[in-house]
């Protein structure tokens, strides 16, 4: 029994910041908050619908399936389509509650645009590894056999993973983070495929963000501290690094 308060902190320390931005955004805007959400679970039950029709399978193949053997330029042509095309040997509801979970949560912390912009960084870092990594070839280091050139690359799920990464990364959850980084390892060990390889690249390509805004908010920090051009109040630095601090600058760290 004695364990159970100090779970309970741990929970809280982990998943504290996370569930308030993710209470006081639905409390505060409602379902406007999920404008992006809602309509990403339609675009994809809309195409999961088409593409099993005889007359839709086609289109939806030309519009946004994406394969290491075509053109660059055609493959991001496909690319923004693609994230929302499921693959068809997968239940559609898999994808569907993907998008709704992690889609809504990062679209209340992120924003909109942050959210988009995210998943479709991780879901173009997936495509471009499977390019890189087919002309490594088999035997070279993160290299992929040619056949995975011909293989049909859709779906949400690298943008899901990327999106999970940096939205943990933003709000503390560093053991949740870890956690899922961790079991895009184990699946690439247990079933190493190009689609467990792609999930790897949209990782390290969120990760990389994330340092990125990290160095650039720590380096902005170390400005104000020293009296730099952020310095506007003419007050000494330490008093001035106090008035600032406020909740707007601590969010706006990474």
């Amino acid at each position: 029994m004695s364990r159970l308060p100090a779970l309970r902190r741990a929970a809280v320390r982990e998943w504290g910041p996370l569930v308030t931005a993710v209470r006081r955004g639905l409390a505060g805007r409602g379902v406007r908050a999920l404008a992006l959400t809602t309509g990403a679970v339609a675009l994809t039950a809309t195409v999961q619908l088409t593409q099993n029709q005889a007359w839709g399978y086609r289109p939806v193949q030309n519009l946004g399936a994406v394969r290491a053997e075509d053109p660059l330029w055609l493959a991001l042509l496909r690319t923004p389509l693609s994230l929302f095309v499921p693959a068809l040997d997968l239940p559609v509801w898999g994808a569907l509650a993907q998008i709704l979970l992690v889609f809504g949560v990062a679209e209340v912390c992120l924003g909109r645009w942050r959210t988009l912009a995210v998943a479709y960084l991780a879901t173009l870092a997936g495509t471009l590894y499977a390019r890189i990594g087919i002309a490594l070839g088999p035997d070279g280091f993160l290299g992929l056999p040619a056949s995975d050139a011909q293989v049909v690359d859709t779906g949400p799920s690298a943008a899901v993973v990327g999106l999970a990464v940096y939205v943990c990364h933003q709000r503390r959850a560093r053991f949740t983070g870890a956690l899922v980084v961790l079991a895009m390892v184990v699946e690439v060990l247990v079933k190493d495929n190009l689609a467990g390889r792609e999930h790897l690249a949209a990782v390290a390509a969120v990760l990389v963000v994330c340092r990125v805004r990290e160095w650039r908010g720590r380096r902005r920090v170390q400005d104000l501290g020293a009296g730099g051009d952020g310095t506007r109040s003419g007050a000494p630095p330490m008093r001035s690094w106090n008035f600032r601090r406020g909740p707007a600058q601590r969010t706006s760290w990474w």
